[in-house]
């Protein structure tokens, strides 16, 4: 049983606009990755919502079988937490946009690969697809869906197998329309990235899926 979500908020408080879900990387917290949003574009609400998994002096989005790889049953559960938040604070015609770095983009990819069509796009930075997890990842799965896709070039964390095999699914067999950035840094997010980001959003705001 997990408990109540915890949501750190910012921008717009109409229930009509966007809602774009910020998600933390793990060991971290909703009032880390919510300092994100003033660097994103106005108008939308922005949601950072805690991982519902303790972990360290933070919060995690699964338990995992080693960085990046998550354990399957432990990513349905919560997606399944996730979900049912998200019925609440976002009706069937408010579009979704999620944006997730590490463990948190990790579990942004799970989710969209999960539904695609209830995500109106996705923001994925320093962390790999949930490969092996129970995640549908077949060629096509994307087809359209809007994806930004970052990670630094000097990044330790993530292991790059994993990185190469994220980027290769999602440039060759996934059918996203993909935006992607290699930063020249390491497992951050840097200003440059913020900033590609934001454009990556504002673009995606203004169109409809």
């Amino acid at each position: 049983m997990f408990p109540a979500p915890v949501v750190a908020t910012y921008g717009a408080t109409s229930s009509t606009a966007p809602l774009v879900v910020l998600l933390h990387g793990r060991g971290s917290h909703e009032r880390n990755i919510v300092t994100l949003a003033p660097h994103l574009p106005h108008g939308p609400a922005y949601a950072a919502l805690r991982g519902p998994i303790p972990d360290g002096d933070g919060f995690a989005w699964f338990a995992n079988r080693g960085i990046g790889r998550p354990v399957a049953e432990s990513l349905e559960d919560t997606m399944v937490w996730f979900r049912d938040w998200l019925a609440v604070v976002a009706p069937r015609r408010r579009r979704v946009y999620l944006v997730g770095f590490s463990g948190g983009g990790a579990f942004a990819g799970g989710v969209l690969l999960d539904r695609p069509s209830t995500i109106a796009g996705c923001a994925i930075i320093g962390a790999t697809l949930p490969f092996d997890a129970g995640v549908p990842v077949e060629p096509g799965r994307l087809a359209g869906a809007r994806v930004f896709l970052a990670h630094g070039e000097r990044d330790a964390v993530i292991p790059s197998e994993l990185l190469s095999r994220t980027w290769s699914y999602l440039v060759e067999e996934s059918g996203a329309a993909l935006t992607t950035w290699r930063d020249p840094g390491g497992h951050e997010i840097t200003v440059e990235t913020q900033q590609r980001l934001a454009a990556w959003l504002s673009h995606a705001l203004v169109r409809r899926r």
